[in-house]
């Protein structure tokens, strides 16, 4: 009777326990990736940052390339869920996208501060380490961007833009800010300045301003403009 909850004992922390250990590793590879970098960083590393047996990393994930890839994954999946809901939303197109911009600010900093590291150093890299399973989640971000601008476009609050240059332009402006945190407190630290770095909410409310303004259709009394043969203006 004793030997038997004490099984069930075991059978019920298991789920939590193997949750915790994954979690673990994620965090500890992110955190190593954006440090070193893939090639730099080892398996055994991971595990003693995770505080686990560096034998769980095959078990849980098959191993080093396949952890990497589940990172980039479990982070872009809450991106893009949120950002397909915006682009079929009925919200105004800049509307849609200032909350975009936020989103992808958001998941780069509060949710996974080593994501923007780790992904530049993987860009730079030509993303050589990621399968084409796992860079269709940074297109479907792009094709969110595309359909938030196109629709700008229609319901004429967007002047007519190339809407993958948009997505390039917001996803790279905000990618190397957060990037470069460390490297701009020191520049700006040993050129003595005179000031300080402007923060992650202050950069994100730029960055949306420029955006949503840069991309305004222009206007004519109030209305927007139009060609010469009844088309908004380009």
């Amino acid at each position: 009777m004793i030997n038997s909850i004490r099984g069930l004992r075991r059978s019920r922390r298991r789920p939590r326990d193997a949750r915790a250990t994954r979690d673990a590793l994620l965090a500890a590879g992110a955190a190593l990736f954006a440090e070193r970098g893939y090639e730099g960083t080892r398996v055994s590393a991971v595990a003693a940052r995770a505080h686990v047996n560096p034998a769980l990393i095959s078990y849980y994930f098959g191993g080093k390339r396949r952890l990497y890839r589940a990172i980039v994954t479990s982070i872009f999946t809450d991106i893009v869920n949120e950002a397909e809901a915006l682009a079929v939303s009925e919200r105004p197109a800049p509307e849609a996208l200032r909350a975009l911009i936020a989103l992808v600010a958001e998941a780069a900093t509060r949710r996974n501060p080593h994501f923007p590291a780790m992904m530049l150093r993987e860009v730079l890299a030509d993303a050589k380490h990621l399968g084409a399973d796992t860079l269709a989640y940074p297109l479907r971000v792009a094709e969110a961007v595309r359909r938030i601008v196109e629709r700008g476009v229609r319901e004429g609050s967007f002047r007519h833009v190339d809407p993958l240059a948009t997505h390039l332009s917001v996803m790279g402006s905000l990618l190397f800010f957060f990037a470069t945190e460390r490297f701009r407190a020191r520049m700006l630290a040993e050129r003595h300045i005179g000031r300080r770095a402007p923060g992650a909410a202050e950069y994100v409310s730029h960055i949306q301003e420029l955006f949503i303004h840069g991309l305004a259709a222009p206007t004519w009394n109030g209305a927007p403009a139009r060609g010469p043969h009844g088309d908004r203006a380009r």
